[in-house]
């Protein structure tokens, strides 16, 4: 199964979404897709400390010690990707995100914020 998803970068510096088509495999068992979970998440230190704060405030200090934001938190449409389903009545992590307008050339016309609901590990479930 092909998905086309929308890659985010959560940098505050710089950013853009690009779509780029994914193939996954869901006959994988537990193990080797808990290894193979990625987020679309890029590196910036403002967008995981809003997260970690959020994960803190629903979970506790051990969870938010423990969160890898490679791993831990996606939008919803990157954990039915990969086989899991948000449990019912969950709520969202916000997050933010900046994309970049290009023109043909390239060049960066302006960045525009985006709100990104993120859904912890704890609040997703196998799909069957």
């Amino acid at each position: 199964m092909i998905i086309e998803e929308l890659t985010y970068l959560s940098s505050t510096t710089s950013s853009y979404a690009t779509v780029e088509p994914r193939v996954y495999n869901h006959a994988c068992n537990m193990k080797a897709l808990k290894e193979k979970l990625v987020s679309p998440y890029q590196g910036s230190e403002a967008t995981y400390e809003m997260v970690k704060e959020q994960i803190e405030a629903r979970w506790g200090e051990e969870c938010a010690v423990e969160f890898d934001p490679h791993s831990d938190a996606m939008p919803f449409s990157s954990w039915l990707s990969q086989g899991y389903a948000v449990k019912k009545g969950q709520k969202a992590l916000k997050s933010i995100t900046f994309i970049e307008v290009k023109d043909e050339n390239g060049k960066v016309l302006r960045k525009i914020r985006r709100s990104v609901n993120l859904f912890h590990r704890r609040q997703v479930e196998k799909m069957s």
